[in-house]
């Protein structure tokens, strides 16, 4: 398997589960910095130019939920202490799902607005108010989350056991690091990023694309 990255994008939660289920995979760096997402050689592989981009075989797959779902499906089986997708048909599949589609259509949509404003208004006031209110949604999204967490029945989003959703969800919440007030302030995502940190993929992922504190 190949994963085509760029370090600390959307590619960090399927990294995240590559390393949780010890396969084997080539890290193939893609240099936004020059463009190369851009390029005709990778837009061969991926016409849209996103990032990540997973080939495993003859599946080229892109979109990193689709990834992450793909992998827990495929290759959790062989994973001896944790199935990271629970099984299809039952209520804890369905929760899985919702929790995904919130957060790459939801919450991951609304940080775009944060990050890149210019795409939403034509004038530099125009997009500060954008990535002000885009700020402000992201707050209220938080909020939701962490409320979830003081009812759930365990440690983590589905309960538990952690999940492919809970590896989502660290990717998101790290890159609000910058915000007034990021997801390690409130009261429950706080320490529920520190369990998640302390796990040796998520370590082992930050080293490998070079990144450095803050981590989250």
């Amino acid at each position: 398997m190949q994963l085509y990255y760029s370090p600390g994008t959307a590619c960090l939660a399927p990294h995240f589960l590559l390393e949780e289920l010890g396969l084997p995979y080539e890290l193939v760096l893609v240099d936004t910095s020059k463009q190369e997402h851009q390029q005709a050689a990778y837009l061969k592989l991926n016409p849209n130019g996103k990032i990540p981009l997973l080939i495993d075989g003859d599946l080229q797959l892109t979109e990193s939920a689709a990834i992450c779902l793909y992998l827990a499906d495929q290759y959790a089986a062989q994973h001896k202490a944790i199935n990271f997708s629970p099984a299809l048909g039952t209520p804890e599949r369905a929760r899985l799902y919702q929790w995904m589609m919130y957060l790459t259509n939801t919450l991951q949509a609304e940080l775009l607005s944060y990050f890149y404003p210019e795409r939403l208004h034509d004038d530099v006031a125009g997009a500060a108010q954008v990535k002000a209110h885009a700020e402000q949604r992201v707050a209220q999204m938080l909020g939701y989350i962490d409320d979830h967490l003081a009812q759930a029945q365990g440690a983590y989003l589905l309960g538990e056991q952690v999940s492919i959703a809970d590896l989502f969800l660290f990717m998101l919440c790290r890159w609000t690091r910058g915000m007034q007030k990021p997801a390690r302030d409130y009261a429950q995502l706080g320490p529920y990023l520190q369990r998640l940190f302390e796990r040796r993929s998520i370590i082992k992922t930050f080293e490998m694309e070079g990144i450095q504190a803050p981590f989250y």
